[in-house]
């Protein structure tokens, strides 16, 4: 209340005891009775506190215990779920794998349509002054007797469209031949003529229509060739190694080191990847000096051209050990199983890759006549990604898959995505061999850039009708993460490559035919010119 005086406060906030006064201050204060009764009052007190506690103990401990029970609950709730959704998915599974679709036969090629006969044209009569070329002979020699020459000036020649997948001109190759008939040679002619002056000169016998030559074999793929053999050779370990205990042992240890040491390979800085470098070289090394006495072969069978003995000015053996080159093939092999499983989801960790190969190959003590055995590497190339050799087919055929280098997996195709995915790796892995730079070693590259150009070019001229979703998928591997690379090597040609690649090569595609993989090539150009500032149009 306002104005009143504040309440005086309280002197203890707790109610007195029972006792009265004159209990407290009582002659028995001290006596032992006394005491007792406190002790007793205080027991009990004490009891009932512990009571208390006990009380609230045990029921913290059965909400606990039942805590504990609905978590366990729970958790074997939810693994009963995960444990049906995987039997439903399994179950799912195992109808899919079931189902099998029977893919039709190709069709057969339609004929093309009969041309009727045309009618026969009369003869045009020919002119009465056209001399025969012998005769047309005559007046120039007289003129040359005569001190005048007439010298005729050739036409020019029309210069083809400028093509960026062209073979660029070599320096000096439009200086003018010099002509056979000198003017030495003129004069013995004419002598010659007035020696025989009276001789009658034959007359040139007119041509006769071609005769229609035979049709020219089949060119026969090398690269298959080389792959077969690389299967033989695999054979041929085998058989050795049932009778050479030691080779066999080694050969196993080498082969788990370089695919290990494949494996390992990482993206980073200069030097990241040494210890596996150094790994993969000296089981090569190990592997040529053939200290566990392999079969020695002849390498021709594994090279796309067979080398002379003198070949690069170097003094080779005719053979060298199986190992070293099965081991080569194991190691092509894990390189290609890296870029089918790692760069296939990341094709930027094709690049370490890539650079181990080159690497590997460039190494003077691999080499073999002066040049590399890259080739063993390229035949598997060959045959998981064909469309980088101009092969080209329909992916709705078993023909056309084949050709495509689309997998099976016991007995069936695998799955559009997987098959793509692949090819994905299999594209960035190429790109990340054939674009290596070399201006600042000694070594010789083994795969030049112009296998890269070369590729390129067999899958941009595929006619609008025939291209597929593989051939741009590839493409866009060889061309993403790599488009400076390619620049350095061919600078504006690449530009002009680029433009062709990204966008006149889906715009051939019909437009009813265009699917994601064919528009991703522009989504590619779009990207470029947003990250790097390339403009493509």
């Amino acid at each position: 209340m306002a104005g009143s005086p504040p309440s005086r406060p309280r002197s203890f906030q707790w109610t007195s005891p029972s006792r009265t006064i004159s209990e407290i201050l009582g002659e028995d204060r001290n006596s032992e009775v006394r005491h007792k009764l406190l002790l007793e009052t205080a027991r009990k007190e004490h009891e009932r506190v512990r009571e208390d506690a006990e009380r609230v103990i045990r029921e913290h401990i059965q909400k606990e215990e039942q805590r504990r029970l609905l978590e366990e609950k729970r958790r074997e709730e939810e693994r009963i779920r995960r444990d049906e959704q995987i039997a439903a998915e399994r179950i799912r599974l195992n109808a899919l794998k079931a189902k099998k679709v029977e893919i039709p036969p190709v069709l057969p090629d339609p004929e093309p349509p009969k041309v009727p006969p045309a009618a026969p044209v009369a003869k045009a009569p020919e002119p009465a002054q056209s001399p025969t070329p012998a005769t047309a002979t005559i007046p120039q020699l007289s003129n040359l007797l005569n001190g005048t020459t007439v010298q005729k000036t050739p036409a020019p020649l029309r210069q083809p469209a400028p093509n960026p997948f062209g073979a660029p001109p070599k320096p000096g190759s439009q200086q003018a031949t010099p002509s056979p008939f000198t003017q030495a040679s003129l004069q013995t002619a004419i002598g010659n003529l007035q020696v025989q002056n009276k001789e009658p000169i034959a007359p040139t016998p007119r041509p006769q229509p071609p005769v229609a030559q035979p049709a020219a074999p089949v060119p026969v793929d090398r690269y298959t060739i080389i792959h077969t053999n690389l299967k033989a050779l695999r054979t041929l370990m085998t058989q050795q190694a049932k009778v050479n205990k030691l080779l066999k042992q080694r050969m196993g240890d080498m082969r788990r080191d370089i695919r290990k040491s494949v494996g390992q390979l990482t993206g980073g800085p200069a030097g990241t990847n040494r210890q596996q470098q150094n790994k993969i070289l000296e089981n090569l090394r190990e592997s040529l000096a053939n200290q566990v006495g392999s079969q020695l072969v002849d390498p021709n069978d594994y090279l796309l051209e067979p080398r002379s003995y003198d070949q690069g000015g170097q003094q080779s053996p005719e053979k060298l050990p199986s190992l070293f080159l099965y081991l080569l093939n194991q190691f092509a092999k894990a390189a290609i199983s890296q870029f089918v499983n790692e760069a296939s989801a990341r094709p930027e960790t094709a690049d370490p890759v890539g650079v181990c190969i080159a690497a590997t190959f460039s190494d003077p003590n691999f080499q073999w006549r002066g040049q590399s055995l890259i080739d063993i590497l390229i035949a598997k190339f060959r045959i998981v990604c064909p469309v980088l050799f101009g092969f080209r087919g329909s992916e709705k055929t078993l023909e056309g898959r084949k050709r495509l280098g689309w997998k099976k997996e016991h007995g069936s195709w695998v799955d559009e995505q997987v098959h793509m995915d692949r090819m994905t790796g299999l594209g960035a892995g190429f790109a990340a061999i054939a674009l290596r730079n070399f201006s600042k070693t000694k070594k010789v590259n083994p795969y030049p850039p112009r296998n890269y150009w070369t590729a390129m070019a067999k899958i941009v001229n595929t006619p609008g009708p025939e291209i597929s979703n593989t051939q741009a998928v590839v493409l866009k591997a060889m061309i993403q993460n790599y488009e400076q690379k390619f620049l350095e090597h061919y600078g504006s040609a690449a530009i002009a490559a680029l433009r062709m690649c990204l966008f006149e090569f889906p715009a051939r595609v019909p437009a009813g035919s265009k699917s994601a993989a064919i528009s991703s090539l522009g989504v590619l150009a779009t990207q470029l010119q947003r990250d790097s500032g390339l403009v493509l149009t």
